[in-house]
This record gives C-alpha cells, structure tokens and sequence, in this order.
C-alpha cells in the first residue's frame, strides 16, 4: 500500500480508537496489529504529529506492570479533525468503490 495513503488510515485508525478509549502507545500498536501489522516506527511518529498539532493530550499514569505509562486522550480539536477525517475518507472509499466494482 502507498506509504501516504498507509499514513492517512492509519492516522484515522489512531484516531478512532483514542475517540473511545485513552490508550498508551504499545496498547495502541497491540490493537491496530489484530487488523494488519504496523509498527512503533509508524505509530509513534503519529501520536508526536497529532500531539504536537493539539488533537491528542497526554498524561502519565501509575502501572502495575512495570513503570508509568504515558496515555494518549483525543483533544476537542482531534474529535473534529477525527469527523472531517472520517467523512474525507467514507467519501474517497465510497467514489474509488464504485469505480473498482463498475469498472468506469
């Protein structure tokens, strides 16, 4: 798959399951890796962009499994861009949809 159009999914994948869930980064790999394999190297580029541009807020929280985890929450600004992000991407795959199955 095309490296931009992997970084957009996986951008509105991030997204999603953060709209739901506050999640830290390796729990955040773990879920999306049960649909298709992705990496640290990918993820975490992601979270520091989304973070950096206020759409992700972060806090530490103590664990039992070791130390802190730092947690990912999606901001105000991120639930927009998550919608705008989800209706771009509903309309893209709608229109390239139509032209797969009917040849035009």
């Amino acid at each position: 798959m095309n490296s931009q159009l992997r970084k957009g999914a996986l951008e509105l994948c991030v997204l999603s399951l953060l709209l739901y869930e506050d999640l830290y980064g390796y729990e955040l790999i773990k879920v999306i890796s049960e649909t298709f394999p992705v990496s640290e190297g990918t993820i975490y580029p992601i979270l520091r962009r989304l973070t950096k541009n206020n759409y992700l807020k972060t806090y530490t929280a103590a664990s039992d499994q070791g130390p802190s985890r730092k947690y990912y929450k999606v901001t105000e600004e991120g639930a927009f861009y998550y919608h705008t992000l989800k209706a771009e991407w509903l309309d893209l795959s709608e229109k390239v949809n139509s032209i797969i199955k009917e040849g035009k």
